[in-house]
């Protein structure tokens, strides 16, 4: 799931990113309205964070432009402003849900749940492919019947092949949604992080599922296809 924080305090940020990327989550900052509304206007994002009081294009006025774009992303607001009224007024514009700062991060994680559902961002809460699977809500992966233990990274890139299941998926795909980061040709994480997972899943040679397309990236399908 792909996030966009717009928060212009640094420290605020950056705390509800590690928070949000140690869940899971792949996250991109906005430090005010207008470069907020370039990376909408760029990227498909899962669920924004939006701050009230930001610079350059305030919160309320963004969100206006989210919707007149026809965006229909959801919108959690995150704000000092605790009266009745400012809630109304986030509400009214578009908002989907509204909570106050400070906040207790597990509430955070929570209506960001709760929003995902509600968006259907999450399709289903489960994957299968031949005899692998993946739970969204325990996090659980199994091949076989037999318990795979993946890191946070693992799972995330795992997730997106099978969301994409048959499909040949690039390199800078990949980088984008899993990483949240233009594609670097110089690097090999991403080979290197592929390769971590075939060691977990792709185990017996005769059923691998993912596949290495050469000169463009890769894929994950059913074995023999």
């Amino acid at each position: 799931m792909h996030i966009l924080i717009v928060e212009d305090e640094e420290k605020v940020a950056s705390f509800i990113r590690k928070g949000l990327e140690a869940d899971g989550y792949v996250v991109d900052l906005a430090r005010d309205g207008e470069i907020a509304v370039t990376k909408l206007t760029e990227h498909p994002y899962d669920l924004v964070l939006l701050d009230v009081m930001l610079p350059k294009l305030d919160g309320i006025t963004l969100l206006q432009q989210i919707r007149r774009l026809g965006l229909d992303t959801p919108v959690l607001m995150l704000t000092a402003r605790d009266t009745v009224s400012d809630k109304i007024t986030g509400l009214d514009h578009g908002a989907d849900d509204y909570l106050t700062k400070p906040f207790d991060f597990e509430e955070l994680l929570a209506r960001i749940r709760a929003l995902l559902r509600r968006g259907r961002a999450i399709a289903r809460n489960v994957y299968r492919l031949a005899d692998l699977e993946l739970d969204l809500r325990s996090r659980k992966v199994t091949r076989g019947g037999t318990i795979v233990e993946l890191t946070v990274k693992e799972f995330s890139l795992l997730e997106f092949f099978l969301r994409h299941p048959g499909r040949v998926l690039s390199r800078a795909v990949i980088a984008q949604h899993v990483w949240g980061v233009d594609f670097d040709t110089f690097t090999n994480v991403i080979d290197v992080y592929v390769n971590y997972l075939r060691k977990k899943i792709d185990t017996d040679p005769d059923n691998k599922l993912i596949r290495t397309v050469r000169g463009i990236g890769y894929m994950i399908g059913e074995p023999g296809e």
